[in-house]
């Protein structure tokens, strides 16, 4: 293999490299210095990130199993961006006496997580797909469990494989109803016919991914899993495992199950409206903040499947787009509920009360990040939205972006919820002023200069529309 050929696979060997580095610094550094892991680890995952932005080698390799190109190393971008930032929230945490002498098993499984992501975007093969997916989704289950004292954490981990297990059997045997009608697994090759056994097929591999992304009738494990892991475990599951499956579908309904369109666009459009108004619905009933947030996603993931029906660039573009807005906007909620929990170890609206007396800088950050979920203008998260009502009215679905209009509306009450309990709420004894770690700061400013500037800076749409056009 040529030094070319190595470079096409270079997000790959990075984070193979950054994984060594770590298990050579665990097994050389005495405990009492194990707390620097997570500065190195720190320090790494801003290194993956550049490297992604780097002039890169396209083509493919193991005779067409992998692929990248622009697009897919855009979407293996925004992911490493969301990794730095869980990573850089999950530094304080990790120095307490607790788990120090653990950090290098948290950042293994992260980067080893990371590692399934991007060969499972850059699959070219079905067999490359579902071992991507699997590598992705079992140190996840495995950092689910991560607080061993905590029944609610084992929990988790138990629900997150048995579910992974399930849903991965489903999608595993609709692959292989595909190959045994088309005698191919290979993408670029794959021609599928509008027969029933191909039907068949398309139906359980999309019910196996729609448990990765949470979608309606697929989601009753959501909740109880993001409130037994351990916060930023959670960030991790509710940005960078949904979005490498958002972005496999896009892929894989755009390029392969192409002349099947018509079907999968009738199921996304009942799916997205179960979806968005399921998730909404519940998560107004809820008061702690992870279980809320585990509702809104389902809700995101509604929207999401907005972009996807419209089955052309445009739709592409579009949930791609919100996919980086919902990068910042999530995980600017989730360091905040981080920070506030480790501080004070309160987890519901109620305790939020009054927070902005105290604590205003944090509030602040907490409105921006629930406002740009809500799409409130002219945040990010207003843009997003809009590009995906945008796609949805061009494929002449009106009823539906009515009823995507009307779940906005539905999610902007509950948004404003919390808002009002920082800013309104009176509260004797609120939540006491504290100062966070200069890592959780940085990763909370960079969510709030991406919230404004991908809302505020269109070329950053253009820019992604022009990539998907030439996919």
């Amino acid at each position: 293999m040529s030094l070319n050929e190595l470079m096409i696979m270079r997000h790959e060997w990075a984070l193979v490299a950054v994984a060594l580095v770590l298990l050579i610094a665990e097994i050389a550094m005495p405990v009492e210095k194990k707390k620097q892991i997570n500065g190195l680890a720190a320090a790494l995952a801003a290194v993956v990130v550049v490297l992604g932005f780097l002039p890169a080698q396209y083509g493919s390799l193991f005779g067409g199993m992998y692929v990248t190109d622009p697009l897919r190393i855009l979407m293996k971008n925004i992911l490493n961006i969301g990794v730095l930032l869980i990573i850089l929230q999950s530094v304080s945490w990790l120095r307490q006496d607790l788990y120090h002498d653990r950090s290098s098993e948290f950042y293994l499984l992260t980067f080893a997580s990371l590692i399934g992501v991007n060969y499972m975007i850059s699959s070219g093969h079905f067999l490359m797909f579902y071992l991507g997916l699997e590598l992705t989704t079992i140190p996840i289950a495995a950092l689910a469990s991560y607080e061993q004292f905590k029944s609610k954490s084992a929990e988790a981990g138990i629900k997150l494989i048995l579910s992974s297990a399930f849903s991965s059997a489903i999608l595993l045997f609709g692959i292989s109803v595909l190959y045994a009608a088309n005698g191919n697994l290979y993408f670029e090759s794959f021609e599928l016919s509008s027969s029933l056994i191909n039907t068949l097929g398309f139906i359980f591999f999309f019910s196996g991914l729609a448990f990765k992304i949470s979608i309606v009738p697929f989601h009753l494990w959501t909740a109880d899993v993001y409130e037994g892991s351990p916060t930023n475990v959670t960030s991790y599951l509710s940005v960078i495992s949904k979005g490498s499956a958002i972005f496999i579908l896009v892929i894989v309904l755009f390029t392969l199950f192409n002349s099947i369109q018509l079907l999968w666009q009738d199921v996304l459009y009942a799916t997205s409206i179960l979806t968005m108004t399921i998730g909404n619905l519940f998560a107004i009933r809820q008061q702690n903040l992870k279980r809320f947030l585990a509702f809104s996603s389902i809700a995101q993931a509604g929207f999401i499947m907005l972009g996807v029906i419209n089955a052309s660039a445009l739709g592409m573009a579009t949930v791609i787009y919100f996919m980086l807005v919902y990068v910042f906007s999530n995980l600017a909620a989730f360091g905040v509920i981080q920070t506030v929990g480790h501080a004070s170890g309160k987890i519901t609206i109620d305790d939020y009360n009054g927070l902005y007396k105290t604590n205003p800088q944090l509030s602040l950050v907490m409105m921006l990040a629930l406002f740009s979920l809500a799409g409130i203008p002219p945040l990010a998260g207003f843009f997003g939205k809009f590009f995906l009502f945008t796609a949805v009215a061009e494929s002449g679905f009106y009823v539906l972006l009515t009823i995507a209009v009307l779940n906005t509306v539905i999610s902007l009450y509950y948004y404003l919820l919390v808002v009002k309990a920082m800013f309104i709420n009176t509260n004797a004894t609120p939540i006491a002023a504290f100062k966070s770690d200069y890592a959780m700061r940085i990763s909370l400013v960079i969510c709030v200069v991406g919230i404004l500037v991908t809302g505020f800076y269109s070329p950053v749409f253009e820019y992604i529309k022009n990539l998907c056009e030439t996919f």
